[in-house]
């Protein structure tokens, strides 16, 4: 099957429906406290760093709902945020009480945007949750140290202790039953039915857009379909034939 291609020329691009409220309504800044009414002054203003950083993370946050395997920890933008929540927590604790109607209005706009931001920063975690949770095998396959590389360091302690309690579950509710050679829960014979480890479906098909010019013409691996990617254009095609693009920041999920 050929990707379905839209010009980038297009002015009107359809988005599928099952793409989040989120991403049309995303948090624009963490900046509340210091520039309320920015939008309101003369001249061009700024983007602080913490809006940037919240777009960014509503990428990332996408991309991993839609990437059928686990992609890089964004250590460094969470860790910005996270320190610009705890210093908006920390001011409105201090401002509690204030009767000035001016402030509290402030501290009720800061206090939405806080949650605003907590419930996109859950979510990325949560959908990293569940592909550690659905791949754990996968994950800590010792021939594979690069997938382990993608967590954090939380993430591969959690990793861990999933792994442990679910083999102490397995061995006491019915492997120790088993003949030894059968307690396995890693056997990974791949392409067949007896395959026990779940792996992700890089087959499957992904909605993409084009972030700049592919210099390569992009092939689709066990067909005869060839196209070349231009920025501004759309396709929905194998996730396998788009993933090094998507590494190297050329594409983005949509």
């Amino acid at each position: 099957t050929r990707p379905t291609r839209h010009p980038g020329n297009s002015t009107t691009v359809a988005i599928p429906a099952t793409i989040p409220a989120l991403v049309t309504a995303a948090p624009q800044s963490m900046d509340i406290d210091a520039s309320l009414l920015s939008e309101f002054d003369e001249g061009p203003v700024a983007v602080p760093t913490s809006a940037q950083d919240v777009k960014d993370l509503t990428r990332f946050w996408i991309a991993e709902r839609n990437a059928p395997d686990i992609l890089p920890y964004q250590d460094a933008i969470l860790e910005r945020l996270m320190e610009r929540v705890r210093q908006q927590i920390e001011m409105v604790e201090n401002e509690t009480g204030n009767l000035d109607p001016t402030s509290n209005f402030r501290l009720i706009l800061i206090q939405t945007e806080l949650e605003r931001v907590k419930y996109l920063v859950r979510a990325y975690l949560r959908i990293r949750m569940y592909k550690i949770d659905k791949f754990t095998l996968h994950i800590i396959d010792k021939e594979q140290p690069h997938l382990r590389a993608l967590l954090s360091p939380s993430e591969l302690r959690y990793l861990r202790q999933h792994l442990t309690l679910l083999n102490n579950h397995y061995h006491t509710s019915f492997l120790r039953t088993f003949p030894e050679s059968l307690r396995r829960l890693d056997d990974g014979t791949v392409g067949t039915s007896a395959g026990m480890v779940d792996r992700p479906d890089e087959e499957s098909a992904v909605f993409c857009r084009v972030l700049r010019d592919v210099p390569e013409t992009v092939k689709v691996e066990g067909t005869d379909a060839d196209f070349d990617m231009r920025k501004g254009d759309i396709f929905i095609v194998r996730y396998s034939a788009i993933k090094e693009f998507m590494r190297r920041g050329d594409v983005e999920l949509i």
